[in-house]
């Protein structure tokens, strides 16, 4: 195993200098404070406190200021709190960062003018953060992340002093700055980020990408430690954050060539130390047990055939040739919880792997599953050299994605390749098996990701070329329908969508396409118009035209019935047939006067009358109850008369 180590890992300079001066204080013999935990180390503290020096988190616990004295930790501390020290007569000594001390001299500074707005990106309950909110002589805007910057949408009238946390991420910062920028707000930028913070980030980013794992090194309370796992965690999906060396679990990183290790700014360089020693020492012993592994065909890592001599339920007891029984237990025969009496029986034989040479009672700990899996990666990678289209069940629904296994391999699809449309909910691919190919393979890092969108999007324009290879105006084509508006539907035609416009639904009148149409619902209509990629179609077949042969069936003279389907001031159009409508006008609805059509008729009723005009070209026709209750010439001519008033 290699081992790496970030070069500017371990305390900064503002740190050891305070850590350095608590240790010669505490020498003297004099009680020692300190102004909250020194630095972020549960260690390092504890260490501290044995020598005497007594963590104090409130001004007001120095009972006898004059016999001790009070260390001003790296963070800073507030104006007020300069104050109260000088009313109290405390004897400190100030081990505020030299970076820190220049942020509360521009916080000061640039607050004096109170059209400035001041900014402080960072955490915003951090030490430091509290401090440099103190030196403000007007309240500043604290802000956090990109979340609460997109937020933020205040005093767009001030001008922005933009001050930065000295251990905030640089990229991060950088992403705000931007969001301001974009706001549109007038900014004074000071990217007061430490050189030693911003290289240390930069250092383990880079290392990161190359590791197979990392260790992060620093205390549970550590905002820059906390930064280093999140920029780790990114790169690398195999990152550990530990606090002390006892919390390695050197057994997980044994599989790894290339170990990473990386620390913040309030790790001591012992503690960094010893965790790479323990490291290096475990390589020895792989060393050695490798060596070992030459002379014995059993040992961790091989591959043997073993024979079943027992089954459980929950495990399986195999003669592998070695003074002791391998076990097999459910856990490591598949990810899939199995009844084991169900996939072997005493006599059969089976690949298995050694997984430990001694369990703790003196058995040989076997997988198969872990074995199936390395098989699966080989063939995972093969797929992926290949552009091999694969097909698996879905065993898992995630938040952002699904999961599939292919012989015991895992393969996470992200949500945004699961479709090649916005799928918002995966639920309904549970169980379901799917075909995908493998975009990503990176088994180091357990990154194996599947992409069943391209596969989709290469059908979809393959039948795409195929649909307007063949197609042509006035073609009748069957398709189903995809979305329904209120202006029309959209019909799958098999590759591509065309649009069935509402005014080409019918020859009558559509109110709502919604009323006529539903997804799913399967239409055949013809190819209306092409316009590039644009398909229009109609269900407006000509052989059902009802106004083919119309001068015959509404010829004047001709009595017809109809219901009414609208009406105005000044007549009724009655619907003759679909897509044929009537004008029924006011003077012709009765023998006596009608105000308006309303007093007589309603929307549906049905109505008898008969035809007084006819126009082919303009598609107008015109009605008369009037004219079966008098003379037809006397009707017809009021009509005129009527409509040319009308008009």
């Amino acid at each position: 195993m290699e081992i790496k180590v970030a070069k500017n890992a371990g305390f900064c300079f503002g740190v050891r200098r305070a850590v350095e001066l608590a240790n010669t204080l505490s020498s003297e013999g004099k009680p020692v404070y300190t102004y909250g935990e020194i630095i972020h180390n549960e260690t390092v503290v504890k260490e501290l406190e044995e020598k005497g020096v007594k963590v104090v988190n409130n001004l007001d616990e120095l009972k006898e200021p004059d016999k001790g004295t009070l260390i001003i930790r790296s963070h800073g501390i507030p104006k007020s709190d300069y104050d109260k020290l000088s009313k109290m007569g405390v004897c400190y000594k100030d081990a505020t960062c030299p970076f820190v001390k220049k942020i509360h001299k521009l916080a000061r500074e640039y607050s004096e003018n109170f059209n400035n707005q001041i900014v402080i990106v960072g955490a915003e309950d951090h030490p430091e953060v509290v401090g440099i909110k103190g030196w403000c002589l007007t309240e500043p805007v604290i802000i956090g992340n990109v979340e609460e910057a997109l937020n933020y949408s205040e005093n767009s009238e001030k001008t922005h002093v933009i001050l930065a946390q000295t251990t905030f991420n640089l990229n991060k910062f950088q992403d705000i700055v931007e969001i301001f920028k974009k706001k549109r707000y007038y900014s004074i930028v000071l990217n007061t980020i430490c050189n030693a913070t911003a290289e240390r980030q930069t250092e383990t980013e880079k290392l990161a990408e190359k590791a197979d794992a990392m260790i992060v090194v620093g205390g549970r309370h550590s905002s820059n430690t906390q930064k280093l796992y999140d920029i780790c965690i990114k790169k690398c999906v195999d990152t550990y954050y530990i606090h002390t060396p006892e919390d390695l679990d050197l057994g997980k990183l044994k599989k790894f060539r290339c170990v990473g290790i990386t620390a913040g700014a309030s790790t001591p360089n012992n503690i960094i130390e010893e965790v790479r020693t323990k490291m290096a020492e475990m390589s020895f012993a792989e060393m050695l047990e490798q060596e070992e592994s030459l002379k014995n065909p059993v040992h961790t890592g091989a591959v043997v055939k073993g024979q079943v001599i027992a089954v459980k339920e929950d495990e399986i007891i195999f003669n592998i040739g070695y003074k002791a029984d391998g076990i097999l237990t459910k856990n490591e025969y598949s990810n899939t919880p199995t009844d084991l009496t169900t996939v072997a029986k005493v006599g059969d034989e089976m690949e298995v792997k050694v997984l430990k040479l001694n369990d703790g009672d003196g058995q040989v700990l076997l997988t198969y599953k872990r074995l199936a899996a390395e098989k699966g990666n080989k063939r995972l990678e093969e797929a992926f050299n290949n552009k091999e289209v694969l097909k698996a069940k879905v065993t898992q629904v995630l938040n952002g994605g699904l999961s599939v296994v292919v012989d015991e391999a895992r393969v996470f699809i992200p949500a945004s390749l699961v479709s090649d449309t916005y799928e918002k909910n995966l639920d309904k691919y549970a169980g379901e098996e799917i075909e995908f190919v493998i975009s990503e393979f990176n088994p180091k890092k357990r990154r194996v990701i599947g992409d069943r969108k391209q596969i989709l999007a290469a059908r979809k324009s393959e039948l795409k070329k195929a649909l307007f290879d063949k197609l042509a105006v006035g073609q009748v084509v069957d398709g189903k329908v995809k979305n329904v508006t209120d202006f029309g539907a959209f019909i799958d035609l098999g590759g591509a969508d065309g649009l069935l416009h509402i005014s080409e639904m019918s020859w009558g009148h559509i109110e709502n396409p919604k009323k006529v149409f539903k997804v799913d619902d399967m239409v055949k209509s013809f190819v209306k118009d092409i316009q590039g990629e644009k398909i229009a179609l109609s269900l407006k077949f000509e052989d059902q035209n009802p106004w083919a042969g119309a001068e015959e069936k509404f010829a004047v003279g001709n009595i017809v019935s109809g219901k009414v389907a609208r009406m105005t001031d000044f007549g009724a159009f009655i619907e003759l047939e679909p897509g044929v409508d009537a004008l029924l006008h006011v003077s012709q609805i009765a023998a006596n006067h009608v105000e308006k059509p309303s007093d007589v008729l309603k929307t549906g009723e049905e109505v008898t009358a008969k035809i007084v005009d006819f126009n082919a070209e303009t598609k107008k026709i015109s009605l008369s109850i009037k004219a079966l209750l008098v003379g037809a010439d006397e009707a017809e001519e009021k009509t005129s008369e009527d409509e040319n008033q009308a008009e």
